[in-house]
């Protein structure tokens, strides 16, 4: 009787002492948003309280790591809402803007072909897109860059294709990446060793950097070692699932190709180029893309050249090709470099490194001058046509001036004022409302950190943010363990991704009423301020859910910042998506029209899929 009577007295203690917490929480809350309206004053102790109160656990989010079989807790009250079917097993590695027989309709010259051609709406797929049997959280950072599950991207091809070349081994359950190359047969540790001794990476000067055709993006793996961030681009499946690998590996990555249109990047972005055996027909078109090269490059900044035809006197029988062709090829490359105004640096065996100029004085005295482009707007690249022609450098005040401004090393110029800010370049910033905007993403992350206690952990690597602002967002959250993908939409109202890179980070333009330019579950959290207002007027929600999905691994976590109104149709959407989700209010309390929604993807596989063999 003493137990039973001991027991009964404990739960009663128990409820009272929940009853006593739910009190405080409820009366903190009231107060806090009591002195937030401005009827009370003084309160700013009050307004603490409620701030170290945590009284909006997501107790129906499942931020855990799965590597098989179902995730723990569902929130069965949004399972009123329309349900999202899977889609047919053939679609677990689709890309519905690289689709493979849709590409077959466009013409092969320049590349055209390989480029984005995106489904029209009444052929968007209104599925989810399943991850294949076997899926896997991937390794956590570093070991990722070495290893990947097998079940994630069960294609061995390459380990076929590209053996001798030590790019990608096959054993037993996963994919080991020795870090191997076409150019660099020791490994990309020394290549980047050499280039290092031209190319000030050491010093944190040069931070941002460009692998055009980067295969498996081990070069841009290990530059992560001298805090340097790499955009990797390659053709979908030019050699199968290289870019899929790359972002598999947890390296920065998007389906890509210079052919016809613009890179999706803002000119004076890059602090170095790079094409290592890219078969990019550098010297074809009128050096239309060592041109490109140059728009998206700062002054000052490098092109690293490696392979064909670079030392063609030595290597011509090995590369199989006619001596006289690989003669003409680097002497039409020497010659557009000469005519970018691009001094060269080095040149060993069969790597060649070139400098662009700080500013366009030191080039005037040249005897033949480039046709410069005639847009004024360097910026408005989005399904543009590339041109044979030189972007003109912005006006310097005198001779030794850069262009864009002096460099900063990194991470000064991760919070520094940007050229761009400080210049008045972006109407309507100045460097107060920089200033200000940085301060108001660090209260953001810090809160987010509240809800989210894994955020900074290492276990999201990928991250995308895709209405990116200032990217201050993305500096908030900086850490080693991870980078950010700073997505700015072609209809954002100001253009701030030369901000962006100014500041270290690296970032794309892109329409989000179309798919983006990745393989599907490659980004472990996505991020999305005001996307859904700015979009309302001009596609879908549903169409951006669904492709949010698309690109969002198994247990990713989604944070979308909105209007109440607006998050509440979100989350009806998302509630057939096998998303759990859970809406709080604003840092700044219940009276700010604004929300944040929390969600977090379920683990769940196809039944049935076919691996390559």
């Amino acid at each position: 009787m003493a137990t039973k009577g001991n027991s009964g007295e404990n739960r009663t203690r128990g409820s009272m002492s929940l009853f006593i917490v739910v009190g405080l929480c409820c009366f903190f809350y009231i107060l806090g948003a009591w002195q937030r309206s401005g009827f009370g004053k003084g309160d700013s102790i009050a307004l603490e309280i409620t701030k170290k109160t945590d009284c909006s656990i997501l107790s129906n989010l499942n931020y855990e790591t799965h590597h098989g079989g179902d995730a723990g807790t569902v929130d069965d009250s949004e399972s009123n809402f329309q349900e999202f079917k899977p889609c047919d097993d053939r679609y677990i590695d689709y890309t519905p803007c690289q689709d493979q027989m849709r590409a077959m309709l466009f013409p092969r010259k320049n590349m055209n072909y390989r480029e984005r051609h995106c489904p029209p709406p009444d052929e968007k797929l209104h599925c989810l897109i399943p991850a294949p049997k076997g899926y896997a959280t991937p390794f956590r950072w570093p070991k990722s860059r070495d290893y990947v599950p097998y079940a994630n991207a069960p294609y061995k091809s390459l380990t076929v294709e590209k053996a001798v070349q030590n790019w990608i081994q096959y054993e037993g359950n996963v994919f080991r990446f020795p870090g191997g190359g076409t150019q660099f047969p020791h490994g990309a540790d020394a290549y980047i060793e050499e280039l290092a001794s031209v190319i000030p990476m050491d010093s944190g000067m040069v931070r941002t950097a460009l692998d055009t055709g980067c295969g498996v993006a081990s070069w841009g793996a290990y530059l992560f070692k001298k805090n340097v961030i790499t955009m990797s681009f390659a053709p979908r499946d030019s050699h199968e699932a290289q870019v899929q690998f790359a972002l598999e590996r947890g390296v920065p990555a998007v389906i890509g190709v210079l052919g016809t249109i613009k890179l999706p990047y803002p000119s004076r972005a890059f602090d170095m180029a790079h094409c290592s055996r890219c078969l990019i027909p550098w010297s074809a078109n009128d050096g239309m893309y060592m041109m490109e090269i140059d728009r998206v490059l700062r002054p000052g900044g490098y092109w690293v050249l490696s392979g064909p035809p670079i030392n063609w006197r030595t290597n011509y029988q090995a590369w199989q090709r006619p001596i006289k062709e690989l003669e003409e090829e680097q002497r039409k490359i020497e010659e557009i470099a000469k005519l970018l105004c691009w001094e060269k640096k080095h040149e060993k065996g069969e790597t060649a490194i070139w400098q662009k100029r700080i500013n366009y004085d030191y080039c005037q005295e040249q005897d033949t001058q480039p046709t410069m482009c005639e847009s004024t707007d360097a910026e408005d690249v989005w399904y543009k046509k590339m041109e044979a022609c030189v972007t003109p450098y912005p006006e310097t005040t005198g001779p030794d001036k850069v262009v864009g401004g002096t460099w900063k090393s990194f991470p000064e110029r991760l919070n520094a004022v940007p050229f761009r800010i400080s210049s008045g370049s972006i109407k309507g910033i100045g460097v107060e409302a920089y200033q200000e905007d940085n301060r108001s993403w660090k209260k953001h992350v810090n809160s987010y950190k509240r809800i989210n206690k894994i955020l900074d952990s290492g276990r999201y690597r990928n991250i995308m943010d895709m209405n990116a602002g200032l990217g201050s967002f993305a500096a908030a959250i900086e850490s080693p363990k991870l980078w950010v993908m700073n997505v700015m939409p072609n209809i954002a109202e100001k253009d701030t991704l030369g901000v962006i890179y100014e500041r270290g980070l690296i970032g794309i333009y892109h329409d989000w009423c179309e798919a983006f330019s990745t393989y599907p579950r490659t980004y472990d959290l996505i991020h999305a301020n005001g996307v859904f207002t700015l979009y309302k007027d001009k596609c879908n929600a549903e169409d951006i859910l669904l492709e949010m999905d698309r690109i969002l691994r198994p247990e990713g976590a989604v944070i979308i910042r909105d209007q109440a109104d607006v998050l509440v149709k979100v989350r009806k959407i998302v509630g057939g998506m096998r998303w759990n989700t859970k809406i709080i209010d604003h840092e700044d309390g219940p009276l700010v029209t604004e929300k944040i929604l929390f969600a977090v993807k379920r683990y769940w596989v196809t039944e049935n899929v076919t691996s390559s063999p």
